[in-house]
């Protein structure tokens, strides 16, 4: 276990801390005309049940509040089969006019050894991890920085997303973002307890099965199969069919973090806390590995600013199974 003692130190950074953030637009009514085809949705049936919640491994950090393990019963919920992509925001943002927290603030977070911007461009350090830089002009259209672009990125994750950006995208696919149980429950691929989607290896005899660091971090390995993101369905889906639910980006989840939660959730549908500072991520990213950050298991949580943007941070819907598109 790495000597990590802050719940965003590797996993998105510190956010606005050079400018306050930028007002959260207001979300787009839900069943508008202008949202997305339902055949352009696809998503995997997570069947109704009991499902057991939390670290069963003893792999998590204490100060995540990983357990203790508990039940939690779920109504019937459709995920998207992939996190969304490129395209489909841009489809988003095409339909709507919607323009970003991000591109509003003037800048975002992007990975050191991603940067493509010119030096004046990367904000002063405000002493938050040296990997991470604040980047004039980095957005989702510009995922590395200014002198980025999403060429050859369209079935890529999106990028640079707030937690509001999220919600009005969901809002207008007639979606919504899942519940921090219903996130667990789909990323447990059918199965109970274990570590991943596929079972307890994060390798089973050596394949690759999800795009986490391939190096010591933060230092990359010469023959690392992708820079950053990678595209979806690279890796095998689960049993059910549900792919990238493991590396690749954080994913947003609805709920306020609270590490203590566990300790008094409710087993019907909970919803997490009713306020907080920083809402759910889960999943892990590209940037995590086990030399510095082991949250790209099914049971690992942490939170982030719900106006956070940065270059490893991404998201997924849901719709409940009742409710038609």
């Amino acid at each position: 276990m790495s000597a990590l003692t802050r719940t965003d130190a590797c996993c998105t950074p510190s956010r606005d801390t050079h400018a306050a953030a930028p007002r959260p637009v207001e979300f787009l009514p839900r069943g508008r005309e202008v949202a997305g085809p339902a055949s352009h949705v696809d998503e995997v049936l997570v069947p109704a049940g009991v499902y057991d919640m939390g670290d069963s491994s003893g792999d998590g950090y204490e100060f995540d509040g990983e357990t203790p393990v508990h039940p939690v019963r779920l109504a019937a919920f459709f995920v998207d089969a992939v996190p969304v992509t490129n395209h489909r925001f841009a489809a988003f943002v095409a339909n709507t006019g919607y323009v970003t927290a991000s591109e509003r603030l003037g800048y975002s977070a992007v990975f050191a050894a991603y940067v493509r911007a010119p030096r004046e461009a990367v904000l002063p350090s405000t002493g938050g991890p040296t990997w991470w830089l604040d980047v004039r002009g980095a957005d989702w259209r510009h995922p590395h920085g200014p002198q980025s672009n999403l060429e050859g990125l369209d079935d890529h994750p999106v990028v640079h997303v707030s937690y509001d950006d999220a919600r009005a995208y969901a809002d207008w696919a007639r979606r919504r973002l899942p519940t921090e149980a219903e996130w667990e429950a789909a990323a447990r691929g059918g199965r109970t307890g274990s570590r991943y989607p596929w079972g307890d290896e994060l390798q089973p005899d050596g394949e690759a099965r999800c795009n986490v660091w391939a190096g010591e971090f933060p230092h990359a390995a010469p023959d690392a199969p992708f820079e950053s993101t990678s595209p979806v369905r690279s890796f095998p889906p689960d049993d059910r069919g549900v792919y990238d639910m493991i590396g690749n980006v954080w994913e947003w989840c609805a709920d306020w973090f609270d590490p203590a939660y566990y300790r008094s959730s409710p087993v019907d549908d909970p919803t997490g806390p009713a306020q907080g500072r920083l809402r759910v991520t889960r999943g892990g990213s590209h940037l995590c590995h086990p030399s510095y950050c082991n949250r790209y298991r099914a049971a690992a949580r942490t939170g982030a600013a719900p106006t956070a943007g940065s270059s490893n941070l991404g998201f997924r819907t849901v719709r409940s199974a009742e409710v038609a598109l």
